[in-house]
């Protein structure tokens, strides 16, 4: 049964996806307070014509609205690259590190089904759409 399981989970882009979702709610937070909390106050520090709102310009000098944050695009941007960062090293270097062993032979990959066992799962299906006719 687990070697079942560790054979799904090894297949196609069921790793991928994992990774993505699990990247994605964990260190988006963690992330995201980083450069909320560190980065950005550092930008903002660099001010520019509105010193008060931080790294950016107004449009127009006397709405509020039309303030173009350019410190919180660079702070998107370094969001973007630490969690890549953590993604590949933590995720995707381990993994592909372990399919190149299985190319190599020296770890085992998914249990691939026999010519019997798919000949045995066709004859059950056939079986079965027969007796829902």
């Amino acid at each position: 049964m687990l070697k079942g399981f560790k054979d799904f989970l090894m297949r196609g882009n069921v790793i991928d996806l994992a990774v993505a979702v699990v990247i994605g709610t964990a260190f988006t937070v963690i992330v995201t307070a980083f450069t909320d909390s560190l980065i950005q106050p550092l930008i903002n520090a660099l001010g520019g014509s509105d010193a008060a709102n931080g790294l950016g310009f107004r449009i127009l000098g006397d709405n509020e609205a039309t303030f173009v944050d350019i410190g919180n695009v660079i702070s998107a941007v370094i969001n973007f690259l630490l969690i890549a960062a953590v993604v590949y090293f933590l995720f995707v270097l381990p993994l592909r590190k372990v399919q190149e062993r299985r190319r190599r032979g020296e770890e085992s990959g998914p249990a691939e089904p026999t010519d019997v066992e798919l000949l045995a799962e066709i004859r059950d299906l056939l079986r079965e759409q027969r007796v829902k006719e």
